[in-house]
């Protein structure tokens, strides 16, 4: 049997400051972020996609997250202040919001260095010995506490959280070519030839975008970089690959300590990865497990009473079949069948439901059919329509996906949806 993973609630803990780049637009998630920013897209039936970083930093031990952000934060900020808004001051614990403000540069964040960089003088207030980077629109559980530690025991100035990937797949990202202690010699963006991980061929070290620094380290690196007036002011393009000659910045491999293999991470940056991580979840055992209470991921909800199906005749029986169901849904003489539904969603009578992910506040009328679908809150699905079906009469009104998903919003139904997104 493996051994227990070891959790670092501690002094390493204690002293590290995280802060979460929220403030992207996940273009690539279209309309899905017309009105919010990437982290503040709904995921997983309850949360949002800030959640999985924040309660990372939660059950790690870190008490000290600074969250930063920039595109059309609103929902994002109301979320963070009415679910995150537990932690004691006076213990000197704190989730903060750190908008781009212009504090030294008279600009909006230029790249991930310079948002921190733009924040430096918070970040000195707060005197922390580490400083952790996170991205704040990737679906993971990640103990930091272990990756603080690996960082202290190597001796590093840096170290990157890596996934190892099929060197197919690692074309994608930033590739780290390490040796076989683990420091990195090498950093590619997005190469067509990958270097190999060492010890483990046909796979490679792809960077998550999560780092740890020495606080004096960071300062330095950051003041030296918006002094560079080629720079793109981002830590993948520009700082990693100008300190791995002269410093120690090590690879830290992100796996399942219990089975030995690579964990649980999406980036659910597409409509495709994004429908799919969902709908993965719905699975008798799937990878992300939202049923551990050893690490749960926290988040604010609304007060909904249980979900409920109601009548059961032949020809009108409310069911969900392999499906997730949230509170305060209503399944009325309809049929869910491998779909998620977010809270306050109803589906009325004769209507059925496939293979789709509903988020919150959504009404689909009588006699409606929807397939492959993301319908965004607050849509109200008139009676009798059909979606996912015919995908010439689709592209007229809806955004379809590479993969044949559609994409249907409050806009695209001629509405004016009264719920923030």
């Amino acid at each position: 049997m493996n051994p227990q993973p070891q959790r670092f609630v501690s002094r390493l803990t204690r002293e590290t400051l995280a802060l979460i780049l929220a403030g992207g637009r996940g273009s690539r998630l279209k309309h899905l972020t017309l009105w919010r920013a990437k982290p503040a897209v709904p995921f997983g039936g309850k949360f949002r996609i800030i959640d999985f970083p924040l309660s990372n930093c939660i059950n790690s031990g870190i008490r000290r997250v600074g969250v930063l952000t920039q595109y059309k934060a609103h929902s994002l900020i109301q979320h963070v202040q009415r679910g995150w808004s537990f932690l004691r001051g006076e213990f000197g614990e704190f989730i903060e919001l750190l908008p781009a403000q212009q504090r030294i540069e008279t600009s909006w964040y230029a790249g991930t260095a310079d948002a921190v960089y733009q924040n430096i003088d918070i970040i000195r207030q707060h005197a922390p010995e580490y400083v952790l980077i996170l991205a704040g629109d990737h679906i993971y559980k990640m103990d930091y506490g272990q990756m603080i530690a690996y960082h202290v025991e190597s001796g590093a100035d840096m170290t990157v959280g890596c996934l190892q990937v099929e060197r197919e797949s690692a074309r994608a990202f930033g590739v780290m070519a390490v040796d076989e202690k683990g420091q990195v010699n090498g950093f590619l963006e997005k190469p067509e030839d990958p270097p190999e991980m060492p010890g483990h061929p046909g796979t490679a070290l792809a960077s998550m975008g999560i780092y740890v620094f020495n606080t004096g380290f960071l300062f330095e690196r950051l003041i030296r970089d918006a002094d560079d007036s080629r720079s793109n002011h981002d830590f993948g393009k520009d700082i990693i690959p100008g300190i791995i000659d002269r410093y120690r910045v090590m690879a830290y491999p992100f796996r399942d300590e219990r089975e030995g293999v690579q964990a649980y991470w999406r980036d659910v940056g597409t409509v495709d990865s994004y429908w799919r991580a969902n709908l993965e979840l719905i699975g008798v055992t799937p990878e992300l497990n939202l049923y551990d209470s050893e690490w749960p991921i926290w988040t604010y909800q609304e007060q909904w009473p249980p979900a409920k199906f109601v009548f059961d005749d032949d020809d009108r029986r409310g069911m969900a079949i392999d499906s997730m169901v949230s509170g305060g849904c209503i399944i009325s003489g309809s049929t869910v069948r491998h779909s998620l539904l977010f809270s306050d969603v109803q589906v009325n009578a004769g209507s059925r439901v496939h293979d789709s992910v509903i988020l919150p506040s959504v009404n689909v009328g009588e006699n409606c059919e929807i397939r492959r679908c993301v319908i965004d809150r607050g849509c109200q699905i008139p009676d009798g329509v059909r979606i996912g079906v015919d995908e010439e009469e689709d592209a007229r009104h809806f955004f379809i996906s590479p993969g044949g998903v559609r994409v249907v919003t409050p806009e695209m139904l001629g509405q004016l949806s009264r719920y923030v997104r």
